[in-house]
């Protein structure tokens, strides 16, 4: 089918000027409609992944890859625990906790948070908290002093910084001559953190564990163990591993089990723009089928004397199908580069666009990132890449049969 002669003729029908400008119009907007479409997929597809990487990285910021903790009950022998799984070979780092809620207030403002007891000194083997204190640091969580660091929404809703003091009322009461009391305790504040992630910022404080075991009650015991695997994407294997290695009774998670619910939808609208997206290169790829009917039905008598000359009805589809492939790939390779391009300068032209606007896109208050990242996956890039070209091809079918069932003499009978 696609023969010199074939392949010739048809490279010539594209580079020809027609007599009918409608459809030389016709060509252009089919290659500029599958530029447009394979521009917006790729640009797309790269800002969501950059959304999931950037989440993930952020939320494994402050949620373990795994986490062993007691079962219906705190976890006594945390210390001896927290050793063993520190020895093997695939946990890079553990860390006790204990988490809780509680109200914080200063002065008439009040809100809740979740507090998070620590050990300074380890949390930076299952965090990356420590690097993302903007204010202060962990270290200034000493036991006995009741230090407490804030997430910067946090501090900011209760009007704190360094040094200010808050009261944190928790969730038990005790029994007094006067009743039954709310506990209450006062903190200083040591330190702000931001991991520019709403659900944390705004609802997250760390105090030192000891600080914490006092706190809840907890006499010496611990929520759990928080760890971080060698390789994350390994961690529903690994807990599974440490599960039936671990003598007594636990309750093992991993951070695929926490947030499974938010990847899946991540992962589900990932999908769901594709196919979205996808129909617009489809449309696209199919306006060559409007532009090789017309291209037919002008070039009638050009078909009827390759017929007569000995051109057989396959190369004669060969002609036309080597035309509407040119026009989608030369499409396509122009969207590859423009969305490649637009992909890979995301981050820069957006806040260059908010500036000239002066407005701003995601606002930090409402969604959980609050900038545009991109992340450009080579396999997305071939994958539309082959989707477009070969809608394109499909496109081309049914105007080359219908070139190819052309007859000679009805042809050429008013010519």
């Amino acid at each position: 089918m696609f023969k010199p002669l074939q392949l010739f003729i048809g490279l010539r029908y594209t580079r020809a000027r027609r007599r009918n400008h409608f459809v030389s119009f016709i060509s252009a907007s089919s290659m500029l409609g599958i530029a447009i479409g394979v521009t917006a997929l790729i640009t797309v597809l790269s800002v969501m992944n950059g959304f999931e990487t950037e989440l993930r990285e952020r939320i494994l910021g402050m949620v373990s890859h795994g986490t062993v903790s007691g079962y219906q009950r705190p976890l006594q022998d945390w210390e001896a625990l927290t050793g063993r799984l520190q020895e093997r070979g695939d946990v890079r780092g553990a860390a006790p906790y204990v988490d809780g809620q509680v109200m914080l207030t200063r002065g008439g403002e009040v809100t809740g948070a979740m507090v998070r007891g620590i050990l300074p000194a380890q949390e930076g083997r299952v965090s990356t908290v420590g690097e993302n204190v903007t204010s202060g640091s962990l270290q200034a969580l000493e036991p006995g002093d009741f230090g407490i660091v804030l997430g910067r929404g946090l501090a900011d809703r209760l009007g704190v910084g360094r040094g200010d003091k808050v009261t944190m009322v928790t969730p038990e009461a005790r029994a007094s001559a006067a009743g039954i009391l709310p506990r209450l305790r006062r903190f200083e504040v040591v330190g702000v953190f931001s991991v520019d992630m709403s659900q944390y910022d705004n609802n997250q404080a760390l105090i030192h564990l000891e600080d914490a075991q006092v706190l809840f009650r907890l006499d010496g015991a611990v929520t759990g163990i928080r760890l971080a695997f060698e390789d994350l994407f390994q961690a529903p294997r690994l807990v599974r591993g440490i599960a039936e290695d671990l003598p007594g009774i636990y309750r093992i998670s991993d951070w695929t089990m926490q947030n499974r619910n938010f990847f899946r939808a991540v992962q589900t609208e990932k999908t769901v723009m594709f196919v979205i997206l996808m129909l617009i290169v489809g449309v696209a790829a199919f306006n060559i089928v409007s532009t090789l009917v017309m291209v037919v039905t002008d070039k009638q008598s050009d078909i009827a004397i390759l017929r007569t000359l000995g051109a057989t009805p396959r190369g004669i589809m060969g002609i036309f199908i080597v035309q509407g492939a040119v026009l989608g790939v030369v499409g396509t390779l122009l969207g590859v580069a423009g969305g490649t391009a637009l992909a890979l300068n995301v981050e820069t032209i957006v806040p260059a666009i908010e500036a000239v606007f002066n407005t701003e896109f995601l606002p930090a208050d409402v969604y959980l990132i609050s900038d545009l990242p991109s992340e450009l996956h080579s396999e997305d890039v071939v994958r539309i890449t082959i989707a477009a070209i070969a809608l394109s091809l499909i496109a081309t079918l049914y105007p080359a049969w219908r070139a190819s069932r052309v007859a000679p003499a009805e042809a050429l009978r008013y010519e």
